[in-house]
Order: structure tokens, then C-alpha cells, then sequence
């Protein structure tokens, strides 16, 4: 099953029928995307199932009704076991951002953490899963992919947001603080740490 957000609320992309369930379902052959995302951005659909037999077709038709923008992003762990977060558009937030040409995801990941935080030294230490959301620009409707990596630093200097990106603050957290930090950030940054 895939979990995409639109406005911060799920739509899963899934092959079960399931009898008992207070979401609406949808099935691919018969539903108009565009529309239930739209709806989505309304308010008036707030949880469903896209539904069809093969899983796989469910995230490749879906890719090709909607621009994918690609991007790359790090769970960042310093050498006190501290976690790397941003604080942009009033939540908390990993930082992450756009592949550019002739990159490859790691090497995207990497530089936006860098760019975004002034955290250096980075070494990716395993891939996460990713994460997919929809949101609008320019009136268009796109589907950000995310490949997240767990990273390690031993960086000790001083961080900085990227201001251009309205990153306001960059911190070290404790991992016993996180679960109180995710109750003010993105559905997809925390099933990154029930994942981890």
C-alpha cells in the first residue's frame, strides 16, 4: 500500500478491499484524479482508497496523470545522537529539496541538507522510505517523490537556515523530544520516524 498526502491528509493507494472502514474508495478505472484531488484541496474528501488490483499500476498510472517533481532529503544523526530539524511555514520539517540535472538522489539529499541547514561532513548511512505528497503550483496539481536517507555527521559548527527557502530556525533535538516536536509537523516526516 502506498500513502500519498494531499493537504496533509492520506490517500492510499491500495490492492485490498476491506468491508469495515470509514474512508470512501475510489476505483482507478472509473475515477477522475484531478477531481478528488481537487476535492482534497476543498475539504470535502479528507481520507479514501484509490483502489485496483495491482498495486503497482495504482503508482504508475497515477505518475503519469501528474507532474513528479523528485527530491531528496536527510534524517541527519549527529555523534550525541541528536536529530537535525528545520522550522519552515509554522512546522517542523526535515530538510530536503529538488534533484537538479546530472545529479544523482544521494548526492541531491546531501547538498540540500547542506544548503538548507549549514550542516556539513554528511555521510549517508542507509535509505528510508519514500515519501509521496500532492500539492499545487502555478495551478497544476504535482506529485512530490521524496527519497529520504539516514545520515550521520560529526559536524560541530554552527547551523543556519536558508532564509530564501523560509527556513526561520535549524536545531539539534534530542530524540526523547521528538515525538512532542511531530505533533506540530508533516504526516509524511512522521512516518519517517515510525519507520526509523
Amino acid at each position: 500500500m502506498y500513502k500519498v498526502f494531499i493537504n496533509d491528509k492520506p490517500l492510499f493507494l491500495t490492492s485490498k478491499l476491506e468491508k469495515e472502514t470509514n474512508f470512501q474508495y475510489f476505483l482507478l478505472d472509473t475515477v477522475d484524479i484531478q477531481k478528488l484531488i481537487a476535492q482534497y484541496f476543498a475539504g470535502q474528501v479528507t481520507n479514501a482508497y484509490l483502489y485496483h488490483p495491482d498495486e503497482n499500476y495504482l503508482i504508475k498510472h497515477l505518475k503519469e496523470k501528474i507532474t513528479i517533481n523528485k527530491a531528496g532529503g536527510g534524517l541527519v544523526e549527529n555523534e550525541k545522537g541528536q536529530i537535525l530539524f528545520i522550522f519552515r511555514n509554522g512546522k517542523w520539517d526535515l530538510p530536503k529539496g529538488g534533484i537538479e540535472k546530472n545529479e544523482t538522489i544521494e548526492e541531491t539529499s546531501i547538498r540540500e541538507v547542506e544548503e538548507e541547514t549549514g550542516c556539513k561532513n554528511l555521510k549517508i548511512s542507509e535509505r528510508l522510505e519514500k515519501t509521496y505528497h500532492i500539492f499545487k503550483r502555478n495551478g497544476e496539481y504535482r506529485l512530490k517523490i521524496t527519497h529520504w536517507f539516514a545520515m550521520k555527521t560529526d559536524y560541530q559548527g554552527e547551523l543556519h537556515g536558508q532564509l530564501e527557502e523560509g527556513i526561520e530556525k535549524v536545531i539539534w533535538v534530542d530524540k526523547k523530544n521528538i515525538p512532542e516536536l511531530l505533533k506540530n509537523s508533516y504526516q509524511n516526516i512522521k512516518l519517517l520516524f515510525n519507520e526509523v
